[in-house]
């Protein structure tokens, strides 16, 4: 079923009876060209862009849980550009480009809100970072401007500017930044995926790789039986060293919580996405009225999908530090997301040195913005077995040559990124 004014109109007229079911739920088959471990953002929109634009249908997403259940639903909806290095800037601008036109490419309300991302500056030294940071998006023809305070004052006067230890001084916009509805971008992936042929199998949990004697993959043990495959995929986001473990790799990540919150709702007033240049801090409102926002991953190793109230405390006093009035809000709900953080604080898509095995993994705080462009250059690797040009820096190997893409110049610190 196409959506469409029309359709909707019909549905309407015949008391919305005639609805069918977003995608199938097919039993595996025991044979698939491409397999693909994990039905998040990136493991649909894999399988989405495969089917696509490279002609290949024989696919199947193996999902432990259901649809939206992983960190594709449990983030804070932002989409940007705005990065300095050259390996990230082309990636993700290609993404953003995507994010444009992707409600129109898969035919589903995926509410892409381009609001602007502010970045804010709260030094010299900072407003000058930032103004390189621009000059640099610029040169690769992305949106940028630089704001000074008075600007700044005008477009958001509820910003807490005469901080004593960290006062406003600039910040960097990017205007076709924004948010997207999260749950659509999976719900969306995985219909269009689906009419393609996809076999998106849920519930279906893969608890080994199997390997022949020349040490390539010929599939998957899963609680649904084995499954065989001419390529496997892996993406499957925070649990990717547990995943990779299954065929011998050893990854250079670290898995992490990282928790978001949202705010019971109040009337509109933050109209863009903020991020606070003394912190790491970043908030939206969303169209319901809650305020989302999320700082610092919780800085111990965890699988587990929930956070500690240090990190709880920490989020709040640099919410309030920004915007005083918050404290006079209230918090409705929180939510942790398992995330791989990589050595550099960049992602990983490339062969592994297993001839049929494709890794997607070490996404850090970056995973949702990139899912169109991550996506379409693993469905572009997997195809081709060559890297997209826009991908080409983030090799495995980079960690071993010492090419790093150390965005925020941090060091070999996964933790810290």
């Amino acid at each position: 079923m196409r959506y469409s004014a029309y359709s909707i109109i019909k549905q309407a007229l015949s008391g919305n009876r005639l609805w069918t079911p977003a995608w199938r739920e097919p039993e595996p088959k025991p044979h698939y060209d491409v397999i693909i471990v994990g039905g998040g953002g990136h493991g649909l929109s894999t399988a989405y862009y495969l089917a696509k634009e490279f002609g290949i249908t024989n696919i199947a997403v193996l999902e432990k849980g259901y649809i939206g259940s992983g960190n594709v639903g449990r983030n804070t909806t932002i989409i940007r550009s705005n990065y300095l290095l050259e390996g990230n800037i082309p990636f993700y601008e290609f993404s953003l480009k995507l994010w444009e036109g992707l409600e129109q490419d898969f035919n589903y309300n995926a509410m892409v809100s381009q609001r602007g991302v502010m970045m804010l500056a709260h030094s010299d030294g900072q407003r000058d970072a930032y103004a390189r940071r621009g000059n640099a998006m610029r040169m690769h023809g992305v949106d940028a401007e630089l704001l000074d305070r008075k600007q700044l004052q005008t477009l958001m006067p509820y910003l807490n500017y005469d901080h004593a230890r960290f006062p406003i001084l600039a910040g960097l916009l990017q205007k076709r930044g924004g948010t997207v509805r999260h749950d659509a971008v999976a719900w969306g992936y995985a219909r269009g995926a689906d009419m393609r042929g996809v076999d998106i199998i849920q519930h279906c949990e893969v608890n080994a790789i199997r390997r022949d004697e020349q040490g390539r993959v010929t599939g998957v043990e899963t609680n649904k039986g084995f499954i065989g495959c001419n390529k496997l995929a892996l993406a499957t986001a925070g649990h990717s060293s547990e995943t990779a473990r299954m065929a011998g790799l050893e990854l250079p990540i670290e898995t992490h919580v990282l928790q978001a919150f949202v705010s019971e709702g109040i009337k509109p007033v933050v109209d863009h996405v903020i991020v606070y240049g003394a912190g790491h801090f970043y908030i939206s409102q969303s169209d319901k009225g809650g305020l989302v926002f999320g700082a610092d991953i919780d800085y111990y190793s965890s699988y587990a999908q929930r956070g500690n109230l240090a990190t709880v405390e920490h989020t709040m006093e640099e919410g309030v530090s920004l915007i005083p009035g918050l404290s006079r809000g209230k918090v409705l709900r929180a939510w942790g997301g398992v995330m791989d953080m990589s050595m550099d604080g960049s992602p990983i898509i490339d062969r592994t040195p297993i001839d049929n095995l494709y890794l997607n993994a070490g996404w850090c705080y970056g995973g949702f913005k990139a899912t169109p462009a991550s996506g379409f250059c693993f469905a572009h690797l997997i195809a081709k077995n060559e890297s997209h040009h826009v991908s080409r820096f983030l090799r495995l190997d980079r960690f071993e040559r010492g090419h790093m893409i150390d965005e925020a110049g941090k060091g070999p610190q996964p933790n810290i990124h």
